[in-house]
């Protein structure tokens, strides 16, 4: 019996939703989007606000036309309500982006020289490489088994590491398998060595309220393109004293307070402090403002009807697959461990990026299959999983000596359908009982349908 009252278990509207897309066999079928962790469909709300306010764009923060005053006003609102939506402390301050990739990367040219940084294998690239391409100490910790571990893991490491500045880097919940790691508890581990902490909430924040507040992490970064808004936009927010110290992120205009020419011919720039100084050249007011509206949409629908409807779909998915022999899902802290509506599998005999083809072409499901910019990660979970031939072949090439591995990913979040879960579970069971209806051949990188084959099933 479903715990979330009836008039709230219907999925947010999103673009997409009734896109039909065409099957191997020449039939239509409405697209399945089971992809979000790449990236979420925009609300219909979002795209309805960002409609709305086109018509009076206009230059930010210099301009003394109307349109200029309206859309200055719109973009610095919109850090506000990202302020109160990530429910930042006083003194805090909010950077817009082009996204999490891209807030890492500022943040890591603005830790302080010396500073030793520590982040999980278990990490997306984005959070995992920018610290050693800026020319900081990292110390990679081994991917842990449960989150006691992981806890543990970090008071060991902080307790041996020098004297000095330490940052750590951790997900809020994976991209790989959903899982959400106790982010409060590091947070205290950290602090109590002296140690800040950024949070990567790109898989956290579509899908619970988050408050830096009660986690007591120093950062957080997230992308719009995660969060139900229009791709191009991403936020960093936190603690203003390393970014007001550092280097602006670019030099141009929009950072710069006074630029003047000394006698000797060089340049004198005085740069601003708070986030002005890291956002030089005419902002994505656009991408501010739909992150914002994203923000108030998802507020507004109540966070503890969403995460109730997710979790129910959560389940429903997991069980589905848990029925199915030849499925393993895989899990860094166990099958039980709390998870958003992220999940990924392998299916025995089965190549991975066969499989997800035949999703595609044969239902109408979009799911994604490689290893999901968590190359470590994957990695470990599939262990000495052998990976099963296919006339496609795996889409991530191995390094000379190595096995090629990969693994398929179902994602889902707030628009979803839940017809499209039940789908998916048919589909699975269906390919993984009666094989593909199409032969399927690698064009250009791609695993597409080549041949049918009379299977008996599944007409119309």
């Amino acid at each position: 019996m479903s715990l979330v009252p009836t008039e709230l278990r219907a999925p947010l509207a999103v673009l997409g939703r009734d896109v039909q897309v065409p099957l191997a066999d020449g039939a239509k079928v409405g697209y399945a989007a089971l992809d979000y962790a790449a990236s979420a469909p925009a609300l219909q709300r979002v795209w309805d606000d960002v409609a709305a306010y086109a018509p009076y764009y206009g230059s930010v923060h210099r301009g003394a036309g109307y349109l200029s005053q309206l859309s200055t006003d719109l973009f610095e609102q919109s850090r506000r309500t990202v302020a109160e939506f990530l429910d930042l402390r006083e003194g805090d301050q909010v950077v817009f982006t082009r996204a999490t990739t891209d807030s890492l990367n500022l943040l890591a040219g603005a830790v302080p020289a010396g500073t030793r940084v520590f982040a999980f294998e278990t990490e997306h690239h984005a959070s995992l490489l920018p610290w050693a391409h800026a020319g900081l100490a990292v110390t990679y910790l081994r991917a842990p088994r449960s989150r006691a571990e992981a806890v543990a893991a970090l008071d060991a490491a902080l307790a041996a590491a020098p004297e000095g500045p330490k940052l750590l880097c951790v997900t809020g919940a994976s991209n790989v398998t959903g899982e959400l790691w106790p982010v409060a508890e590091l947070t205290r581990t950290a602090h109590r060595h002296g140690a800040r902490v950024v949070l990567d909430a790109a898989q956290l924040a579509p899908h619970h309220r988050v408050s830096v507040r009660e986690l007591g992490v120093d950062w957080i970064a997230f992308s719009g393109h995660k969060i139900y808004a229009p791709f191009g936009a991403g936020v960093l927010a936190g603690r203003a004293d390393w970014l007001d110290a550092a280097e602006p992120y670019l030099a141009g205009g929009g950072a710069t307070r006074t630029v003047a020419r000394e006698a000797d011919g060089s340049v004198d720039v005085q740069w601003h402090t708070g986030p002005a100084r890291h956002e030089a050249g005419s902002p994505n007011v656009i991408g501010a403002y739909a992150i914002a509206s994203a923000c108030r949409a998802l507020t507004e629908a109540g966070w503890d009807a969403l995460e109730a409807r997710e979790q129910e779909l959560v389940a429903r998915l997991t069980a589905g697959l848990a029925e199915i022999p030849q499925v393993k899902v895989l899990n860094l802290f166990g099958a039980g461990s709390a998870r958003v509506g992220v999940l990924s599998f392998v299916v025995e005999g089965w190549n991975s990026s066969h499989f997800s083809a035949a999703l595609s072409a044969e239902y109408g499901i979009g799911v994604r299959d490689g290893l999901f910019c968590a190359h470590p990660l994957v990695r470990t979970l599939l262990g000495d999983e052998e990976v099963a031939p296919s006339e496609c072949g795996a889409p991530e090439p191995s390094l000379p000596g190595e096995r090629s591995l990969n693994a398929i990913r179902v994602s889902f979040g707030a628009g979803t359908p839940d017809e499209h879960v039940e789908r998916f579970l048919t589909a699975v069971r269906e390919l993984v009982t009666d094989g593909a209806a199409w032969t399927y051949r690698n064009e250009g990188g791609r695993c597409v349908a080549a041949v049918q084959v009379d299977r008996g099933r599944r007409a119309g």
